[in-house]
């Protein structure tokens, strides 16, 4: 509605655009909106944007404040800032471990429910690479319980062959579509079309190929998350180092030390600890595990 904003000031974490894309100009929206001035956290780096949407509002008489807190900002944009600037994805790998370093496949009471650092970390992402094992009749899709959560796309990377019934039907408020990637040699069954299912079926299964599937569909956030049957992972995790194509690491500590010696860490996360220095690494409590994150 014109002039519904009328003298009011407007915060924006990203410069507001100034192009005809998925949706109208943003800047177009703010003029007709009548507001008096703009604060803006950060310059897109998109170059159709880059600066156009400040000009444009200063022409249209609107006060314009710029990077106003800027790196809270990128932090809040660092997907999309990544997928700018290198036109791939933004990959995120998750895991849990125990507090004698074994790597756990569960996670921790309560932080899969509504404020808990999953629930909340699940939502900011636009799809989930999991284990076909992560998800059966006992535990479901992941899914965010934050309220008004945009539910990401759920990617199961199949190496052996899937039954429908392995896979049970997701809850269309809860959760997504659900894509399979499989290898030319991995049979999968008719019926998960009838559930509709799709598969994507490659020579050889390499993160490159489910990367450049996801920025196709116009997802730049990817959580890789370390459950299930690691063995999944293994290559996807060797390929993402060796190429890369990781840009952050999420570990959720649990308060137990675990006995089990075949818990250990996989090849390509021992190669991470011994090759490469995480920065900037931060690190919270939720509910009784501690959250470290830290980027490559």
């Amino acid at each position: 509605m014109p002039g519904f904003g009328e003298n009011a000031t407007a915060y924006v974490s990203l410069e507001p655009c100034n192009h005809y894309g998925r949706t109208p100009p943003c800047t177009e929206a703010l003029i007709k909106a009548k507001v008096k001035k703009v604060v803006i956290g950060m310059v897109d780096p998109n170059p159709i944007v880059a600066s156009k949407g400040v000009d444009r509002l200063r022409d249209a008489g609107i006060e314009v404040t710029v990077a106003v807190e800027e790196e809270l900002c990128k932090k809040l944009n660092e997907a999309y800032i990544h997928q700018m600037l290198t036109g791939k994805p933004f990959v995120t790998l998750r895991y849990s471990l125990s507090i004698n370093g074994h790597i756990l496949d569960q996670l921790g009471e309560g932080v899969e429910e509504a404020g808990g650092y999953y629930s909340q970390l699940v939502q900011e992402y636009d799809a989930i690479i999991l284990s076909p094992t992560t998800v059966t009749e006992k535990f479901s899709f992941p899914a965010s319980q934050e309220p008004g959560a945009n539910q990401p796309l759920q990617i199961l990377i199949a190496k052996s062959p899937i039954s429908p019934n392995q896979i049970p039907i997701p809850h269309t408020e809860a959760t997504s579509k659900v894509i399979i990637f499989a290898d030319n040699e991995t049979a999968v069954e008719p019926e998960m079309v009838q559930k509709g299912i799709e598969t994507v079926v490659l020579d050889q299964i390499n993160l490159n190929a489910v990367l450049e599937y996801c920025k196709r569909q116009g997802l730049c956030s990817i959580l890789l998350d370390l459950r299930g049957n690691f063995g999944y992972f293994e290559d996807l995790l060797k390929q993402s180092l060796e190429e890369n194509l990781l840009q952050k690491v999420v570990v959720e500590v649990l308060p137990f030390w675990s006995t089990n010696e075949e818990e250990g860490l996989p090849l390509a996360l021992k190669n991470l600890r011994k090759g490469i220095r995480l920065k900037n690494i931060t690190s919270r409590n939720s509910n009784d595990s501690v959250v470290l994150e830290g980027y490559l």
